[in-house]
């Protein structure tokens, strides 16, 4: 077994109930209430679902991962799901570095919950 996967599957399954229970509260209910027009409202509805669904599986995957160690290609999608939580938290940091609020990094802190998988997904790999 490998504990650095295990560790980054339990994490990443983490992050996925924050962003369901954060997100649905912070998130889709002020956007679904919002004046935007219905159709750009439903897209980016749906992508929240899809992101949920991305970090649901990535965690699933992390999990069999770390009991899969050793099997061919493991190591290659471990480094896979590292550099997708990589992004993700590269994403929230260049939107979040954009603008001109105090405190910037704490205004969208998804990119804390997001780093920690992507390290432990690449330890993992390693």
């Amino acid at each position: 077994m490998n504990g650095w996967l295990l560790a980054a599957g339990v994490t990443a399954l983490g992050v996925t109930a924050v962003h369901i229970v954060g997100g649905h509260r912070d998130v889709v209910r002020p956007l679904l209430s919002s004046g935007l027009a219905d159709e750009p409202k439903r897209v980016l509805h749906a992508v929240w679902h899809m992101v949920t669904a991305d970090l649901a599986l990535s965690g699933l995957a992390l999990l069999y991962l770390s009991l899969a160690d050793g099997t061919p290609g493991a190591g290659l999608l471990a480094w896979f799901v590292a550099a997708h939580f990589t992004a993700y938290a590269a994403a929230f940091l260049a939107i979040t570095l954009s603008v001109k609020w105090p405190r910037p990094l704490l205004r969208l802190p998804q990119w804390i919950l997001l780093l920690p998988v992507a390290a432990l997904a690449a330890a993992g790999a390693a």
